[in-house]
């Protein structure tokens, strides 16, 4: 008769019995004191179903408590870490780790294969230190370009925040700020975000996350090589003030030989040259979008000919020349009036605006005409028969200065006293008087 599970004194012998969790950065929190709660047996693994110790701890203030979730052998299978199963080097989903370093580790999902998987795996994991990952992932770990374009490099704290309050999101939490869970507006729940399985993390299938970085790697820009051959040079954007040739020249000269480097200070930007097409293309694939100097990204593109920066720019030119005018501009200003056009006294010279000062003519010449005097300031009245044109609006016409007196007859005059009499002077012969 078969012994029951729980009496296999085997399976019993191989419970997790552990001192400290396998956990990442972000998991861990940032407060350097923490306090944990240990649990020996206290659950069974989510994935091979066998009893370990669980942890349980507070990763920093206003933030949840979080827990293992598996085993340290499910960990160390899949280089993950025990409670949010993210890579523990990258930060990735397996399912995107295993994309971009081609692994294919088909973990068998029935109780009987898995048990007897996973004591194949302890035994090998035993064999060696066990700092490196068992399985296939342990045989395939190499540098990929998916993999340090994604990967995330500082922790994530925001994952460890509390859930939403599901009575807040009713309108009945009495709690207000005391309250540890979050009081914010829930996420959609049609988003597959929203719909996330430990398992299917585990195993690297049907992952939302991981489907959401695989088309952010596809969206992301591409180096496509020149069809010049003759292109040799690299250029280097977004240098900043403390990096320099010493710094480039430390970084490329592993590619192959440099002819020259040459520094646009004022730019931020360098140009690197080097001798053959081969090495200045392994420079521009292991350096494009990973290459960090001083703590800059720096930005990586391909130099153009001379010959194909003169075509672009000639071709620039001419289009320069063939510009079609803009669409609702207002158009050229149409030609003034011939009556405002023509200056009303016949003169040679119109005369000048109102406020500029009159330009003397050259030494050695007459000057031609009479002086030219501004609007409102023409010595003596207007010649018969010309009518002067009304003022520019916002001028007061100005009185023109007096002229000479005009000696006219005088027929009668008023005569207030008799001293102001000109007949009794003699200046007019009085009309009785004949002389």
């Amino acid at each position: 008769m078969a012994t029951s599970k729980g009496a296999n004194t085997y399976n019993r012998q191989n419970w997790e019995d552990a001192e400290f969790p396998i956990l990442c950065q972000t998991c861990l929190g940032d407060n350097p004191y923490i306090r944990m709660m240990k649990e020996k047996y206290g659950k069974e693994c989510k994935i091979c179903a066998r009893p370990f110790t669980v942890f349980r701890w507070c990763p920093g203030a206003r933030m949840r408590f979080k827990k293992t979730e598996v085993c340290q052998t499910c960990s160390k299978l899949k280089n993950v870490c025990q409670t949010c199963l993210l890579d523990l080097e990258y930060g990735l989903p397996v399912q995107v780790r295993d994309a971009a370093l081609k692994v294919q580790d088909s973990m068998p999902k029935s109780d009987v294969n898995k048990e007897y998987y996973t004591q194949n795996m302890e035994r090998e994991i035993a064999n060696n230190d066990g700092t490196a990952p068992g399985g296939a992932l342990g045989k395939a770990m190499a540098p990929s370009d998916m993999l340090l374009k994604l990967a995330r490099t500082t922790p994530y704290y925001k994952r460890n925040r509390p859930h939403i309050c599901s009575f807040w999101v009713k309108g009945e939490c009495k709690r207000g700020e005391e309250c540890p869970y979050r009081h914010e507006k829930p996420t959609d729940p049609d988003d597959p975000l929203a719909d996330q399985n430990i398992k299917d993390r585990f195993y690297g299938s049907n992952d939302p996350v991981a489907d959401k970085l695989l088309q952010r790697y596809t969206d992301m820009p591409k180096l496509t090589l020149p069809e010049d051959k003759t292109i040799t040079t690299l250029y280097i954007g977004n240098l900043g003030e403390n990096i320099g040739e010493k710094e480039l020249r430390d970084h490329f000269y592993q590619f192959g030989e440099i002819r020259m480097i040459n520094v646009v200070a004022k730019q931020q930007c360098a140009f690197v040259q080097f001798t053959t097409r081969t090495a200045a293309e392994a420079a521009a694939e292991k350096s494009f979008n990973k290459l960090i100097v001083g703590g800059r990204r720096l930005t990586i593109k391909w130099g153009r000919s001379q010959g194909q920066h003169m075509a672009l720019k000639k071709d620039g030119e001419e289009e320069d020349k063939d510009l079609e005018p803009v669409p609702g501009l207002p158009g050229a200003l149409p030609a003034p009036p011939e009556e405002i056009a023509n200056n009303f006294f016949n003169l040679s010279n119109p005369p000048p605006p109102m406020g500029m000062p009159l330009r003397p003519p050259p030494l050695g010449l007459p000057p031609r005409g009479p002086p030219m005097m501004p609007y409102g300031m023409v010595r003596g009245p207007p010649p018969p028969g010309v009518r002067l044109p009304p003022p520019p609006p916002g001028m007061m016409p100005l009185r023109p200065p007096p002229g000479p007196p005009r000696m006219t007859p005088v027929t009668s005059v008023a005569v207030h006293y008799p001293s102001q009499d000109p007949t009794r002077m003699g200046a007019i012969p009085s009309a009785g008087k004949t002389t």
